[in-house]
């Protein structure tokens, strides 16, 4: 089986979000599985820098000027670089300069990267050829239609890592990216006037799969389908809409192994994960006192993420007498919010703006409970992370949050499935009764212990996963 996988970032190379972590984890594990996968990318600095010997294939003149097609090796991986600098050589994000205003040239950028996954479907690469391209997220949505327009040389699967984020451009690109003109249609990517390069990737690819079977349920409705819930129940009902979980590299993230961390530890020996707490304490300013659960937040901060919520329920959490841990960036009033909150109880919270993937790590290992109150969830990595290090997610039942985690409810108790704390309702009043119940349970000392290693027992690694994207691939 061959495959190419089409998308923007790469971990370690290049990461903005979830889809980094996935995309870095899974053609590894379907390359240990038997298929002959490739990864497509922009050519964006760290791209270029983490492959530095990719050679040439071939050179063309495209609608977005002349590239390059370049091919090299990333830790086993083979990876197809599009080597066109006027387009990615920028600083700031992939998607918006320093001043957070997103490229004008987007639609074209990113068009190009669907563009050549058509062209690899087709040939262009005279010795390796997929049967199988797999888009990711809008940024490579419009290679599905691409693929459609040349009458489909390989299937198509188009997954869907947030829906929120749609990449729409104006009508008056369509003769520029070389979209057929009867593309732009109800019945094709158009979306209230505008080419939407995410309903390219949900009406034209073989099948959409999204990151977790909630998910795949909830887009189907009104309230988490941004417009689009009216073709994702006609995918459904068609067969061609599924959702299947992420799993987590544990080559990266692993207790017993994690370089980044300052003891090891598993969960037959626990004992050396209060080093680590201890070492987070000190390192964020905190009271270093092994009696006081901390509560840890690794997120960006925005609105989906329910972050607000957690402000609301910073009373609960300090009156209890649990400590607040927070790494993350995003929305300013945020920001100012957790700061004031740090300056305001010393001690008792420590906050750093900005994300270090090695602190990252330090902080699952150090932490009590992750908290992930999302409003919605495609997915979410942060709480399989905590569920793989011991420390006890608190999160919102939505999305991969309710496939994932299982409340510490007394029957969960009983049957061993408890995992972590999970609430409803999307306001701080439910939020806090998860918070008192986690507080419960750390008043029992034996009785955390035991969750801590049922949560640790569960698998979610990418073995699982790879193998329903294969079966998927072999299918179609």
């Amino acid at each position: 089986m061959y495959v190419l996988h089409v998308c923007s970032e790469l971990f370690p190379l290049l990461k903005t979000g979830g889809l980094a972590d996935v995309v870095g984890s899974m053609p590894a594990a379907q390359i240990a599985q038997g298929a002959n996968v490739r990864v497509l990318l922009p050519g964006f600095p760290a791209i270029k820098a983490g492959v530095p010997d990719a050679q040439i294939v071939t050179t063309m003149d495209t609608f977005a000027g002349r590239i390059a097609l370049r091919f090299g090796f990333y830790q086993g991986v083979g990876v197809y670089i599009i080597d066109a600098p006027h387009l990615y050589d920028r600083p700031g994000s992939p998607y918006h300069d320093q001043n957070l205003y997103a490229y004008q040239d987007n639609h074209r950028r990113f068009a190009l990267l669907g563009w050549m996954g058509a062209e690899l479907a087709s040939g262009c690469d005279p010795y390796w050829r997929p049967e199988v391209v797999h888009a990711h997220d809008w940024h490579a949505g419009l290679a599905c239609a691409y693929l459609a327009a040349r009458g489909r040389p390989s299937r198509s699967v188009f997954t869907v890592h947030n829906l929120a984020y749609q990449g729409m451009f104006s009508a008056s690109h369509l003769d520029e990216l070389h979209i057929p003109r009867d593309f732009f249609q109800m019945h094709g990517l158009e979306f209230h006037g505008q080419i939407s390069f995410l309903k390219a990737g949900l009406f034209y690819a073989d099948r959409i799969t999204t990151v977790s079977p909630t998910y795949a349920r909830e887009i189907t409705q009104p309230a988490y389908g941004y417009g689009m819930e009216g073709l994702l129940q006609q995918r459904a009902w068609e067969g061609r809409l599924v959702g299947i979980l992420n799993g987590v590299d544990e080559a990266i993230w692993d207790p017993a192994t994690d370089k980044l961390i300052t003891s090891h530890y598993d969960r037959d020996n626990l004992k050396a994960k209060a080093d680590n707490k201890r070492q987070l304490q000190s390192a964020m300013g905190l009271e270093v006192d092994p009696r006081k659960p901390i509560f840890a937040v690794v997120s960006r901060l925005t609105s989906q993420k329910g972050l607000d919520l957690a402000l609301e329920a910073l009373p609960t959490l300090l009156e209890g007498g649990g400590q607040l841990v927070l790494l993350g960036a995003g929305d300013a009033i945020l920001q100012d919010a957790f700061l004031a909150a740090a300056a305001e109880y010393p001690g008792q919270v420590g906050v750093q703006i900005g994300y270090h993937e090695a602190f990252s790590h330090r902080i699952m290992a150090g932490a009590d409970v992750i908290m992930v109150p999302s409003r919605f969830e495609p997915c979410g990595l942060t709480q399989l992370y905590g569920l793989k290090y011991g420390t006890l997610p608190l999160v919102r039942h939505t999305g991969g949050l309710a496939d994932t985690v299982t409340d510490c409810a007394l029957e969960n108790l009983a049957d061993g499935s408890a995992s972590g704390f999970v609430f409803s309702e999307s306001n701080a009043a439910d939020l806090s009764n998860a918070i008192r119940r986690a507080f419960v349970l750390w008043t029992r000392p034996n009785l955390w212990r035991y969750v801590q290693r049922q949560a640790m027992a569960k698998d979610f690694s990418w073995h699982a996963a790879s193998k329903q994207y294969l079966e998927l691939y072999r299918h179609i």
